[in-house]
Order: structure tokens, then C-alpha cells, then sequence
């Protein structure tokens, strides 16, 4: 009787749960998995900080589509078959135990990603899984209605009956190119996940400095966010920063990222709460110096600077400030503006936005449309999640369902 013969390309978080799925569901099958670097699930290494954020605490599956700027309609039902909490039981069920912080972000207790993938690595090896580093593959052609063969670096060749690109996001059109020479089609990749620049001398003096909760927005593209804010040596950085840079990929590109950025740093108030805020100020602390005294939660060092750039002079008490002058720090409270000249890629997750056409490829089976016995997982597809864990999500899910599809073929 004919072994299935199952080959994986690329031994990311993806490759690997297709990989281990398919080959518990098919004892029988003999499942390579060939990674062209030298070391296997080298993002899920460093992303998080090295911490891992395995998931998000987004337990219904139509909610979590609604956290993918590409591929939420396509997920709903990858995602009422295999969503966050499949992946915590997975986990946890094979000793791993995942925590919830209060951002909704899951890691390993250990707050190790080598928890993750030293489990990930027994659970391939348990299950037979072959597993082989520095294995790039060249090419793949379909030879036969059953078969493809797959070349390697250095002309080797080997052939199987079921095929599974997992090689990760499509940085360059060169990187999808597998896909593209069995019949698909290339969603053009853009950056997704990335900080911005803006060389404002006054904002880069406060490098290090964060706000919890700040919104951010780009009027000109549509794109507004509320979140954790960073300020860094370059610019602006924290999760509403990466988050709009997600849904605004393919805008934020078509415009060299170079555009308007508006931010209110107390979206808590209304301009009315505000202004009252600011006026028991005036009232409580009449002789103090409006520079000396932050409304909170607002870092002492930024406020200091906003009241800078309200043009209020730095000897002012609140005694003497003006109408005109409460109208301009309400302005630059509510409404900072700073021209955007040009990103940073977010080191943790890389991701892109663009990949394999979504309507090429049965997102029940993962299987392609184009060409029978061809798979796909992870960021190979034009799927791609906001910061938080919701990438590592698409990963997991779309592998178990190729895994277990190929399993059944």
C-alpha cells in the first residue's frame, strides 16, 4: 500500500502545526518539513520580546475575524473550527500553561518562547514528523495528478503527493514565487506593522516616555486608533501606532509614507471635560506653574513639552493664563499634529501585508483552487492581523486545518 507523502515548506509557527496536525491524524504518512534557515520558528523566538505572544484573549471566532485588516471574511470559518482558545487548550493540554495580560496579549507563564518551541519541536518528533534545517527548496512542479517534485538547493529532488507552502510573509514578490509558478496570484506585499518617523526636535527629546491610552489618527487616509503610545529616538512606536499601520497599509505605502498624524492625548475627556479639568487647575493652583502641573495621566516631562508647543511661556502661572492660551493647550492636547516622513518595520512580528489571492484558496481545506494536492498556511496568504498576538492566531489556524485536510486526502 502507498505511504502518503507529505511535504512542508517552511518551519515557521504555520509549518510546524500543519506539519504536527497532519501527522497525528495520519500515523501512517511520511510528513518532511524543510526550513531554508538555519534554525526552525525563528519568529516565534524573538516576537514578543522574546516572550512569545502566542494568542489573544478573543475567545469568539467572529469577534477575532474583525482584528485581521486582510482575510477577515475568509477566516470566519478557519476560526469557528480552530480560534484562540483551541490554541491556550492545545498548549495547555501538552504542559504549556498561556496567561493572559491585561491588554488581552497570551504568553507562556514562563514568559520564554522556547517553552513554545520546545514543545512545538517534541510534539513534530513524537509524531514522526522529519524535520530538516538549511533544506531551501528551489522549485516545485506538478508531475503527475498525484504527485509534485519538489527541488532543492544543490539539485536534489524529492517528491510527494501532498504540498504545503508555509514560507512566511512575501517581503519581496521573489518570496511568493513557489506559489507563483504553480498558478497563483500575488497580492502585491506592503509593509504592515511599523512605527513611524517624525523628526519634531521636541517629541524626540522625549524618547522612552509612553502614554496608556492615547488616539491617533490620519485624517487624510481615514485611519484612527486608540491605544498604548511610545515615544522612541525616531519617532512614535506602541500598539495604536502599529495597529494604524495595519489598516492603513496599503494607504500609508501609496502615499511613501509621508502624511498628517493627529493625536489626542487624552481621549478620556471630551474638549469640554477638558477645558473643566483645566480650569479646577487654574482654581486649585492659581500661583503654580502651568508647566509644573500635569493633567493626569500624563508623563510630567510630556505635558511639559506640550505646554511648550501651545506656545504658553514657561514662567506662566495658571493665575495668568490667557483665553487664547487655554484654547491653544486644549488644541495641542487634543489635536497634536506632526508630519509623518517615513517608517520603521515593527523587529517582533515583520508582517506583510499581501500574499497569495484569498479567492484562490478553499479556506475550509486551505487547499489551492488552482492546483489540487497545493496547500497553504501562515503569511504566505494575503492575511495579516493587527500587533497582539492575532498573526500567531492565523498561523495556528490555518495550519491545523491544512494539517488535518492533508491528513484526509
Amino acid at each position: 500500500m502507498h505511504r502518503k507523502r507529505v511535504i512542508i515548506v517552511g518551519g515557521g509557527a504555520a509549518g510546524f502545526f500543519a506539519a504536527i496536525t497532519c501527522a497525528q491524524a495520519a500515523p501512517g504518512a511520511k510528513v518532511l518539513l524543510l526550513e531554508k534557515g538555519p534554525q526552525f520558528l525563528a519568529k516565534v523566538r524573538i516576537s514578543g520580546g522574546g516572550r512569545c505572544n502566542v494568542t489573544h484573549a478573543c475567545f469568539d471566532a467572529r469577534e477575532l475575524t474583525r482584528r485581521y485588516p486582510r482575510g477577515e471574511r475568509a477566516l470566519i470559518a478557519p476560526f469557528h473550527a480552530f480560534h484562540a482558545r483551541h490554541t491556550v487548550d492545545w498548549f495547555e493540554s501538552r504542559g504549556v500553561t498561556i496567561k493572559a495580560e491585561a491588554d488581552g496579549r497570551m504568553f507562556p507563564t514562563t514568559d520564554s518562547s522556547q517553552t513554545i518551541i520546545d514543545c512545538l519541536l517534541r510534539e513534530a518528533r513524537a509524531a514522526g514528523v522529519q524535520l530538516f534545517t538549511q533544506r531551501g527548496v528551489e522549485g516545485a512542479v506538478k508531475i503527475a495528478e498525484d504527485t509534485f517534485e519538489v527541488t532543492l538547493a544543490g539539485d536534489e529532488k524529492l517528491q510527494c503527493d501532498r504540498l504545503l507552502l508555509a514560507t512566511g510573509g512575501c517581503r519581496t514578490p521573489a518570496l511568493g514565487q513557489l506559489a507563483v509558478s504553480l498558478g497563483h496570484t500575488l497580492e502585491p506585499p506592503v509593509p504592515s506593522l511599523f512605527t513611524f518617523h517624525i523628526e519634531t526636535p521636541w517629541l524626540r527629546e522625549l524618547a522612552g516616555v509612553s502614554v496608556e491610552s492615547a488616539e491617533v489618527s490620519a485624517p487624510g487616509a481615514g485611519l484612527r486608533e486608540r491605544g498604548a503610545l511610545l515615544v522612541t529616538h525616531w519617532g512614535l512606536s506602541g500598539p495604536a501606532v502599529l495597529r494604524l499601520s495595519a489598516w492603513g497599509a496599503r494607504e500609508l505605502h501609496q502615499r511613501d509614507y509621508r502624511f498628517a498624524l493627529q493625536i489626542n492625548w487624552l481621549p478620556q475627556f471630551s474638549e469640554e471635560t477638558l477645558r473643566g479639568e483645566l480650569a479646577s487647575k487654574r482654581a486649585a493652583h492659581p500661583a503654580r506653574l502651568v508647566l509644573n502641573t500635569p493633567v493626569a495621566p500624563l508623563p510630567g516631562r510630556l505635558w511639559e513639552q506640550l505646554v511648550l508647543a501651545a506656545s504658553i511661556p514657561r514662567d506662566t502661572r495658571w493665575s495668568a493664563l490667557s483665553k487664547t492660551a487655554l484654547h491653544a493647550l486644549v488644541l495641542q492636547l487634543t489635536k497634536s499634529e506632526f508630519h509623518v516622513v517615513g517608517k520603521s518595520l515593527n523587529k517582533d512580528e515583520f508582517v506583510t501585508c499581501g500574499g497569495v489571492r484569498l479567492s484562490e484558496v478553499n479556506f475550509k481545506t486551505m487547499e489551492s483552487r488552482i492546483c489540487p494536492g497545493l496547500y497553504f498556511a501562515g503569511e504566505l496568504l494575503d492575511v495579516d492581523g493587527i500587533t497582539g498576538g492575532f498573526n500567531f492566531q492565523a498561523a495556528w489556524t490555518t495550519g491545523w486545518i491544512a494539517g488535518n485536510a492533508m491528513a484526509r486526502a
